[in-house]
């Protein structure tokens, strides 16, 4: 059996990453965008992080994902999903279709 504070590890780092300082509930927004800029902007206001501002957002943002699981609603998994995209575009990120294409665009 597991100890009590094994368990929710990883809502703690969602609650009190030290990396970003989180807006409350920015998860539960139901814009796409509105979750994707407040991400950026706590990404580009924190000191504290590793990683540059959009690798920071990101995997904040994929760990709530991935730790929710399939636990995660559909509607809220798409919603999600969208943020990603919309993080994307604000950082200016545009993001490739496979590596088969590029690839293919190589000169030989």
């Amino acid at each position: 059996m597991t100890s009590p504070g094994k368990k929710r590890w990883s809502q703690r780092v969602t609650e009190r990453s030290t990396a970003l300082e989180l807006d409350p509930g920015v998860f539960t927004y139901e814009d796409p965008h509105r979750i994707a800029a407040s991400l950026k902007r706590s990404a580009e206001g924190s000191r504290r992080r590793k990683a540059g501002p959009f690798r920071s957002a990101m995997s904040m943002l994929c760990f709530y994902i991935n730790r929710a699981g399939t636990q995660l609603p559909a509607a809220e998994r798409k919603r999600l999903e969208k943020a990603k995209q919309e993080l994307r575009v604000l950082f200016g990120k545009v993001r490739r279709s496979s590596r088969r294409s590029r690839r293919s665009s190589r000169p030989k």
